[in-house]
């Protein structure tokens, strides 16, 4: 027996003590979230952004992961996972933690953010608060913008309770009397239009302040009595339900994978709620009412002490132009190297390029692409899209590389969570500009970030790529950290093709040279790069190994982590969002340390380094350590070998998070997060070291 499998045998690598629940770790980065809203220190618009990001977090996480152990729970599935939770325990426990970070976050906003911006001059007023200049006003946009288009539903046996859309803002309004036809059931349903704001700002000839705005819940409670005329209106409530949004397409039985998304999306409006969010001043009957039409128990109600779906807010730094109260601006930077040339080919041809984004321009991206359509040496570009957002100057450049004669081809992944219909209509648009379109590969999404050019350069064909970490999304590329590589090396854009030819045809590609990709080998890869350093470590040798990610679930991974921690390798996790390895457990995990970066950008960046016993690897990655990223998706790992880059990304992207004693949350053995506490008097924040280093 060598080492290795005697120090596996010392450990219980399956107790499930040593695992942290994924759907707890996922509500600890939302508190996370919420502590960015708390800190006095981020700018005051920039805390309002944070509340309305914790608020669209917890919605996603209601519509997938709450109604996927909803699911379980009424097939009556006990299996357990690696923690040793059933379904069921995991609902009650979620439920727990979920009602306290809702608490917390209203708590956040009427204490501390809304005071704070009514010291700026920035007002959200309740009904009873508008002068008459201000009712005047508010009761013209009422009938001129929203009594037309709104639709209340009277309950009776002609009118049952009506089918309310996903996450929707609705009032429930109490009634007495009768109406012309001698009807009442004393209960409406009034659905806010989805195409109006939910936030109005006053014009200038009727504010009191520097900025007033009013809700469109507030316009709707105070006029609710125009829309039954000749009844009393006793109460209006806010309301707002959740549904299951986990798309289920069987790929295997549908002839048309696009064709089967867009029948299965409007199920997504309808489907089974599982959360139904209510104003707390909502009166307990009128609860015990919407929870037997929503077929919910007590716990699955949130009673809400301000607007319902505060996510609305979001709009609000757009509206108010005060730049003190967001982060200063800033120009991404771009490199000499693209900067003295005209011909981004010529460029990468003389040595591979990196890119740091957000601290770097998007720019070389489209330029690649661009550049590409109007070279008419180029004969083909091949692409992937995952998500890329409205007006995309990446999908501009693909067409004009159509209309220009070019072989364009271009796998979009159709089922990318919640981006589908957008992935739909980009399809037909691309389609019927000539390009050629795949969905990819049955069963498996394809989340790979690749570009690939191939360029006829005198008697021959050459290829240039692009792998990045994150999507083809312009406006992403502002907040979240990525990191990009173009490069033409033989081995890695041969590798590139392989993986396209993959995913466009049939047949086997044969084996890559440097590009790791999953679900073939990515998952064995990581396993014995962990394993080598575990056998370096019992030789008594240096050994080490640093991985940034956003997600660490996979359990084979993390077993192998425990093993390399035992034989005295340093382990230092940066993943911002889900860790289900617990740090800190003696016997077990000593030697390992997580860390969590929340910031102003979201960090996103998949980057592993292992020591190797001196001869470094560093990949970037598509990938996270998930099972569904090693095994259920196209993803593509690829090597930085370029001493001088591999150099540059360790200290931006390793050493300066590792430094970090600003943003850096540590995770306890216990699941919790303590925030690192300033040691000396030295403050470093790596994203702000990062962008002071590019602007300068």
């Amino acid at each position: 027996m060598n080492k290795v499998e005697s120090l596996q045998n010392k450990l219980d690598l399956n107790n499930p003590d040593y695992f942290i629940n994924r759907e707890l770790s996922l509500l600890e980065f939302n508190r996370r979230v919420l502590a960015q809203a708390k800190d006095k220190k981020t700018p005051l618009l920039e805390r309002l952004f944070f509340l309305c990001i914790a608020s669209s977090n917890m919605d996603e996480f209601f519509e997938i992961r709450v109604s996927g152990l909803k699911q379980q729970v009424a097939y009556g599935t006990t299996q357990r996972g690696l923690d040793n939770l059933s379904p069921s325990e995991q609902l009650e426990l979620i439920n727990q933690v979920a009602h306290e970070l809702q608490s917390s976050q209203y708590k956040i906003l009427n204490e501390e953010v809304l005071p704070a911006m009514a010291n700026e001059d920035i007002h959200f007023l309740h009904h009873d608060r508008w002068n008459q200049t201000q009712s005047a006003w508010i009761k013209k946009y009422f009938n001129r913008e929203l009594l037309p288009v709104l639709s209340p539903v009277g309950l009776d046996p002609a009118h049952p309770f009506p089918k309310v859309l996903n996450k929707s803002l609705n009032f429930i309004i109490t009634l007495e009397g009768k109406d012309a036809f001698g009807r009442n059931s004393g209960i409406a349903i009034v659905q806010a239009p989805r195409a109006l704001p939910r936030l109005i700002q006053l014009p200038a000839s009727c504010t009191s302040h520097k900025y007033d705005f009013v809700f469109l819940s507030s316009i709707i409670h105070k006029h609710a009595t125009d829309l039954f005329p000749g009844m009393t209106v006793t109460g209006s409530y806010e309301f707002r339900a959740t549904r299951n949004s986990d798309l289920y397409v069987s790929e295997e039985e549908a002839g048309d994978l696009m064709r089967a998304l867009e029948g299965e999306l409007p199920s997504r409006r309808f489907a089974e709620v599982v959360r139904l969010e209510v104003t707390n001043r909502c009166p307990q009957e009128i609860v015990d009412f919407l929870m037997h039409k929503f077929n919910l128990q007590p716990f699955d109600v949130y009673a809400v002490n301000g607007p319902v779906n505060l996510n609305r807010m979001m709009a609000v730094p757009d509206m108010v132009k005060l730049p003190h109260l967001q982060f200063s601006a800033f120009t991404p930077a771009l490199q000499k190297r693209l900067l003295r040339s005209d011909n981004i080919f010529n460029t990468i041809k003389k040595g591979d390029v990196f890119l740091h984004h957000p601290f770097q321009s998007f720019s070389p991206i489209v330029d690649f692409l661009r550049q590409a359509a109007s070279d008419p040496d180029v004969l083909a570009i091949k692409q992937t899209l995952y998500r890329t957002g409205d007006d995309s100057t990446i999908v501009e450049a693909l067409i004009s590389a159509a209309h220009a004669g070019k072989e364009v081809t271009v796998v979009i992944e159709l089922r990318a969570r919640f981006d589908e219909e957008e992935n739909i209509e980009l399809a037909n648009e691309l389609q019927n500009a000539g390009v050629h379109v795949s969905y990819g590969v049955v069963g498996h999404k394809t989340h790979a970030k690749m570009i690939l050019v191939i360029r006829r350069e005198g008697r021959q064909l050459k290829r240039y790529v692009h792998l990045g970490t994150g999507n083809y999304h312009a406006k992403t590329a502002r907040l979240y950290t990525d990191i990009g590589l173009l490069s033409s090396d033989t081995a890695i854009t041969d590798d590139v093709q392989k993986v396209f030819q993959q995913l466009t045809a049939l047949g086997k590609a044969g084996k890559l040279k440097k590009v790791i990709q999953a679900p073939f080998t990515l998952h064995k890869s990581m396993l014995d790069l962990i394993h080598t350093e575990t056998k370096n470590a019992l030789k008594g040798e240096p050994a080490r190994i640093i991985a940034k990610m956003n997600s660490l679930v996979e359990p084979e991974i993390i077993k192998a982590l425990y093993m390399a921690s035992q034989a005295g390798v340093k382990i230092d996790l940066i993943i911002r969002g889900i860790c289900c390895l617990r740090p800190g457990i003696k016997g077990v995990s000593e030697n390992i340390q997580v860390r969590s970066i929340i910031g102003r950008f979201l960090e996103h960046s998949r980057i592993f380094y292992f020591y190797n016993g001196g001869d470094i690897k560093l990949f970037g990655s598509s990938a996270d350590w998930m099972d569904r990223n090693f095994f259920r998706r196209i993803e593509t790992c690829f090597p930085i070998e370029e001493k001088r880059m591999m150099k540059k990304i360790v200290k931006e992207c390793l050493q300066n998070y590792l430094a970090d004693n600003i943003q850096s949350w540590i995770l306890q053995a216990d699941g919790s997060y303590k925030k690192k506490t300033l040691s000396g008097n030295t403050a470093k924040s790596a994203q702000q070291n990062l962008l002071k280093s590019y602007t300068e």
